[in-house]
């Protein structure tokens, strides 16, 4: 046994040697929208797949701004994560990182990983999510790159990462390095390179986001909408993700809500076996159980936790467009907004003009963008955004620069609390003062990279057709016209970048095809 003790002692004081491996380039790691998606069998089983990638992205940061800096590194718990945060661990120490914040069992939801950045200063954070794409060894695997700002990263810095991944010929690692991702605390390796030494720390996946929370609700406003004599009745489904933890310890142990009132909070490599994707299909148990008339509201999430989707009362559905330009109008019930004002309003080009209604009534200014949520960061880095959303249920304000999937939650249990409304009351109400507006989004699944190019040309010969725009519709005793149809182009205004078809290359490597055009 002392002869075990003292190898062990020399085991751990022994610095851990720097690898450097030689590999070859691969042709497809552009990153998209959402970062760098494909099938999980090319991550794991491409050699190299991953560590060409993970080394592209470290090394299209700075040397200078690299060395000693400090990363955060989460992941929505699909299968392959645990495997992908060990490797990223072992080449970002190789790389001069000095210190990696990571959450419990290797788990935060997008927000918290854009709320730590921003709280710890961080250069930037690594998610390894493919949000609702499906998991599992058949499923979608993910990396997604955060600035420093906490939010997606910018068209220039993935391009570098492109331009790294197409000539790189080598990538340094420490594969003797391990760490224990269920041991809070600190974990400290000192390393056979000038970058010395190397500390990661294991964080409390919810802790730090749920303070940041407490700063902009009312939770004892909520607490009584949730636990008072005629209190609401709630049900919320993690879907198998990332966000069973911070729906039991925010809305069931900090806001009262009763433990049966969460379902599918324990997060599993495949979701279960169904796409963690908060819609009426994939969500269908939830659509259900609110069916029967027992709740009064019920709420989704994705994987990561940055989208969301809301039902009221006996399965009444909320779309997107509406539950943003609900929130837009009834910011006075926030404590955060009443704080520190409304600067303007931003929406996806996809998104209805619901929005646009609110901001007119309320004098601000209403930003269109193209799908991603790197232009809102940009507003609201420029102080021109407090609010801003998505027609996919990503919804989000300035508190930090991402989507926030419980925040949306929250945001709408305030409404209520405060205008001790349920949700169809409110959305009946907004429609009387705003008008109602309708709006439709096709996904296409499963297409051909090449079948979605033909399918994208031709659409848009026909929409930009110079005799299109004055087309009129008969619907039934009304009649319809085209105000408008274009091929969507941005003009960012901070900056000055423009954005052609930027959704063009999207995401179609794993199914899903985005069209930017625009009919109204």
């Amino acid at each position: 046994l002392t002869d075990f003790s003292q190898i062990n002692l020399r085991m751990e004081t022994s610095p851990i040697p720097v690898v450097t491996v030689q590999t070859a380039p691969f042709d497809d790691q552009r990153p998209g929208t959402n970062g760098l998606r494909r099938k999980t069998a090319v991550f794991e089983g491409k050699k190299n797949y991953l560590q060409n990638y993970i080394q592209s992205l470290l090394s299209s940061i700075d040397l200078r701004d690299r060395q000693g800096c400090t990363m955060v590194v989460g992941s929505d718990g699909r299968y392959f994560s645990r495997a992908a945060t060990e490797v990223i661990v072992q080449m970002a120490a190789a790389n001069g990182i000095g210190r990696l914040v990571i959450g419990h069992d290797g788990l935060l939801s997008t927000p918290a990983v854009s709320c730590i950045i921003r709280k710890i200063k961080a250069i930037g954070g690594i998610i390894l999510t493919a949000s609702h794409n499906p998991g599992g060894p058949a499923g979608d695997f993910g990396i997604k790159f955060n600035v420093a700002n906490g939010g997606p990263s910018p068209d220039t810095v993935m391009e570098r990462i492109h331009q790294v991944s197409r000539t790189l010929e080598e990538y340094t690692i420490c594969p003797d390095l391990r760490i224990d991702l269920s041991r809070l605390g600190r974990q400290e390796f000192d390393l056979e390179n000038k970058f010395k030494p190397f500390r990661v720390e294991i964080v409390d996946s919810v802790e730090v986001y749920l303070q940041m929370l407490r700063n902009i609700f009312d939770f004892s406003a909520i607490k009584s909408l949730l636990t008072g004599p005629d209190h609401l009745k709630i049900r919320i489904d993690a879907m198998n993700g990332v966000m069973g933890p911070y729906v039991r310890r925010i809305l069931c142990d900090e806001l009262g809500a009763p433990a049966n009132s969460a379902v599918n909070c324990v997060p599993l490599e495949d979701f279960g076996g169904r796409p963690p994707e908060p819609n009426l299909t994939y969500a269908s148990t939830l659509v259900d159980a609110m069916k029967g008339g027992e709740f009064g509201f019920g709420a989704a999430f994705d994987a990561d936790g940055d989208r969301y989707m809301i039902l009221g009362e006996n399965g009444l559905f909320v779309n997107p467009s509406d539950s943003l330009a609900i929130m837009a109008a009834n910011l006075s019930a926030i404590p955060y907004f009443r704080q520190l004002g409304v600067k303007g309003f931003a929406r996806s080009m996809a998104t209805s003009t619901a929005l646009d209604r609110v901001a007119k009534a309320m004098k601000l200014a209403l930003y269109e963008t193209p799908t991603g949520w790197r232009y809102f960061g940009n507003l609201m880095d420029s102080g021109r955004c407090s609010l801003c959303g998505e027609e996919s249920f990503g919804t989000g304000s300035d508190h930090i620069r991402e989507k926030d999937g419980l925040w949306s939650v929250l945001m709408w249990l305030s409404i209520m609390a405060a205008r001790k409304h349920g949700v169809e009351q409110i959305i009946r109400e907004h429609w009387a003062k705003f008008g109602r507006h309708y709006f439709c989004r096709f996904d296409y699944e499963g297409l051909d990279p090449r079948t979605a190019f033909y399918l994208i040309r031709d659409l848009e010969a026909v929409m930009l057709d110079k005799g299109f725009t004055s087309q009129k519709f008969a619907v039934g005793d009304h009649i319809y016209s085209v105000e408008k149809a274009e091929n969507f182009e941005y003009i960012d205004p901070v900056d000055g970048t423009v954005a052609r078809n930027q959704v063009r290359q999207g995401t179609a490597a794993c199914g899903s095809v985005y069209l930017p055009f625009c009919l109204r």
